[in-house]
């Protein structure tokens, strides 16, 4: 059986080897400038392609991105189908050149929701990348944290029912999850100044770094990410042991 300890953030490295982050701000960047919302989750899609191209560069192994939350069907129909849009643009723009630059790409939350046309572009680029290994790149799509551990506690029930697992722990719970088999993440970042975690990996961050920034997110640039990343260097990771 794995060893839950196993999963914890490596601390013998200065730079967090796994980063999500909380992309906030974009409508509130587009109002601000008298433009429409969707026009700030375009120029937001705009800087994932940057932050993807400098992670590996940055040391960073594996980003994990939370696109658009369960709670985000509440928005204007117009929003929601002009979101659903752009990450299908995205996928077919970005296919090739993800898959060249070493990219594998995985979705995480909950598909039947969504689009048949967007749910087989999402399985096509998770296909076409699976051998990739320079950086690990997970968008979360219809994704809630509770509902991904309603979602595993059925997974676990059925294994249990089936005389797979006897005796269930944490490691064979988190093998249940949506991110099943990835690390979990050193540092949450959170666009937008906002300073709640809004159901985002609450099973995985248990001992994760956190950093709040008041830039939105189409205005976050590669060096954004690379000062927090030497911020995060100084810190001192205990993980309850002191």
């Amino acid at each position: 059986m794995a060893d839950p300890a196993a999963r914890l953030p490596d601390t013998s490295v200065a730079r967090p080897r796994h980063v999500a982050i909380i992309m906030d701000g974009n409508g509130r960047w587009a109002v601000n400038k008298g433009w429409p919302r969707l026009v700030g989750h375009r120029k937001g899609a705009e800087r994932v392609k940057q932050l993807v191209r400098a992670c590996p560069d940055l040391g960073v192994n594996w980003l994990t991105l939370y696109a658009f939350s369960t709670e985000n069907w509440k928005r204007t129909t117009e929003e929601v189908l002009g979101l659903m849009a752009i990450f299908a643009r995205y996928i077919e723009r970005e296919a090739e050149g993800l898959s060249a630059e070493g990219v594998r790409m995985r979705f995480i939350g909950g598909r039947e929701r969504l689009d048949g046309r967007l749910q087989r572009l999402m399985a096509g680029i998770e296909a076409k990348t699976a051998m990739n290994t320079r950086l690990n790149l997970t968008v979360a799509i219809n994704y809630g944290g509770r509902d991904e551990i309603v979602r595993a506690s059925r997974r676990l029930a059925d294994k249990i029912a089936r005389g797979e697992v006897f005796e269930p722990n944490e490691a064979d719970f988190a093998a249940c999850l949506d991110t099943a088999g990835h690390p979990d993440p050193d540092l949450v970042i959170r666009s937008s100044g906002e300073t709640r975690t809004s159901n985002f990996l609450p099973f995985q961050a248990a001992y994760s770094e956190y950093e709040f920034t008041p830039t939105l997110w189409p205005d976050f640039t590669p060096d954004h990410l690379a000062e927090i990343l030497d911020r995060f260097s100084l810190r001192d990771r205990r993980f309850g042991s002191a």
